[in-house]
């Protein structure tokens, strides 16, 4: 079925709120490049609006506002609503993960006059994108004294950036030959980080620009060399999110995936004005470019023990219960879809594909070729949710994520599916998806913001 571009719906009012919408989101992208970065701008959001730690009361009452902060990388936050936790929660949940480069544990040394920071990869990347690039140093050092320090080096005006180099076009025919996936390898995605020798070593110095670094890193970070041993930090793409396009429709941004969906449930669960029927529930989760392993990823139990822990201050918990009450939920798993590129347009079955401008995508299904590691989302739920974005005038389409046998990929649905509840992929569609700047309409954040919020009142 052919779906008109979302705009044409919109009056002045409308556009005025899509270009609010998106101002906000991209404040928000900016501000959390890692998921560490997320969780913390997603409470400083929360605690506005009037949210609390769960851990910080004693019951629960229908309209608190509660929320759980999980390791500072996964967050879920809670409106309590009139009925009880057995007849199901309406849930939003998106990953604030994304594809990166991160710093190994050892990563310090010097070759050649130039001193480098080892990093492995994170989650599927096309490794050509990530060099000659200004890149960013985000995360943390934890010391053995207890201080955490955070870091942030490459965003601000007088920051230095880093990057990682490539070959020169004039010697580069042996690297052209190659096949794309090791053009560049994963091993030669080494940061450079100095140039300059330490102005107090001697001749007999084997590594000069390595001691200068070593310095700069205890006098201006306030850590050591062997910090990096208990170390978090992520290398991504310098610079801020920026409206793309000469009419100004699109944002181009690092992290779209999946921190689009993320925000666009958030706004959704802050637009919860009135008490609602059932609990609605935003979970933001970590990992799912690796496949959701962790303590903080989707495959962990902190949602079922967070559901729990609601149910015991309500006063209402047992064990079956918890069980009912996760196999009643209902569920939008919010994740970005690949938005139909022109340019690439045979990898794409047109009938079936997200298309930038026409609302928000559904994806029945997911995995690969024969469905594989999907969750396939029952027709009568599909059904329900079509009448009531029907009825709200929601702009929505649906997708399929490329043609059967070309590729595909995963989301958390199938995980949450587990408990039983019914799920469906939702998100927003992305050119360039997993490429260090990946593109958006702005349109299509706007109409994500409106389903995720109808669907919560159900």
């Amino acid at each position: 079925m052919e779906r008109t571009n979302a705009w044409k719906t919109y009056d002045e009012e409308k556009l005025s709120a899509v270009e609010a919408v998106s101002k906000r989101y991209r404040a928000f992208l900016d501000a959390g490049k890692t998921e560490r970065e997320c969780v913390r701008e997603a409470v400083r959001l929360a605690e506005a609006r009037g949210f609390v730690p769960m851990n910080s009361v004693t019951s629960a009452r229908p309209g608190d506002r509660l929320y759980v902060n999980w390791m500072g990388k996964a967050m879920l936050l809670f409106i309590v609503g009139e009925r009880p936790l057995t007849e199901g929660a309406n849930i939003v949940g998106a990953h604030i993960d994304s594809p990166r480069m991160d710093i190994k544990q050892n990563p310090l040394y010097e070759e050649n006059g130039i001193a480098y920071l080892d990093t492995h990869y994170y989650g599927g990347i096309k490794k050509y994108q990530w060099v000659t690039l200004p890149l960013a140093l985000h995360g943390v050092v934890a010391k053995v004294d207890g201080t955490v320090l955070d870091i942030s080096i490459g965003e601000k005006e007088d920051d230095p950036v880093l990057g990682v180099s490539d070959l020169l076009i004039h010697l580069a025919q042996e690297q052209l030959d190659k096949k794309a996936n090791v053009v560049i390898e994963g091993e030669q995605l080494n940061l450079i980080v100095g140039g300059r020798p330490d102005p107090d070593a001697d001749e007999k110095e084997k590594e000069p620009v390595k001691k200068a670094i070593r310095k700069l890193l205890e006098e201006q970070y306030g850590f050591e060399e062997e910090d990096f041993l208990s170390a978090e930090l992520e290398v991504v793409p310098a610079g801020r999110a920026r409206d793309f396009g000469l009419d100004r429709s699109m944002i181009i941004g690092y992290g779209h995936d999946d921190r689009v969906c993320a925000y666009a449930s958030l706004e959704a669960l802050f637009n919860q004005s009135e008490v609602p029927e059932h609990t609605c529930v935003c979970l933001l989760s970590d990992k799912e470019e690796i496949g959701s392993v962790g303590a903080t990823g989707m495959q962990a139990r902190y949602f079922e023990n967070a559901m729990a822990e609601l149910m015991a201050l309500t006063g209402d918990y047992s064990e079956l219960k918890l069980r009912r009450a996760l196999a009643a939920c209902r569920m939008l798993s919010c994740d970005v879809s690949a938005g139909f590129d022109p340019n690439f347009a045979s990898v794409f079955e047109k009938k079936n594909a997200a298309f930038l401008g026409k609302g928000v995508c559904f994806n029945k299904f997911t995995g690969s070729r024969g469905k594989s590691g999907s969750n396939d989302a029952n027709a009568e739920f599909i059904a329900r949710l079509r009448n009531i974005f029907d009825a709200d005038g929601v702009n929505f389409q649906t997708a399929e994520l490329g043609k059967v046998d070309v590729g595909g990929g995963g989301t958390i649905a199938y995980i949450c599916a587990l408990y039983g509840m019914e799920v469906i992929d939702s998100g927003v569609p992305v050119l360039s998806m997993h490429a260090p700047w990946e593109i958006i309409n702005k349109d299509d954040l706007y109409e994500a913001v409106r389903a995720y919020t109808v669907f919560m009142r159900q």
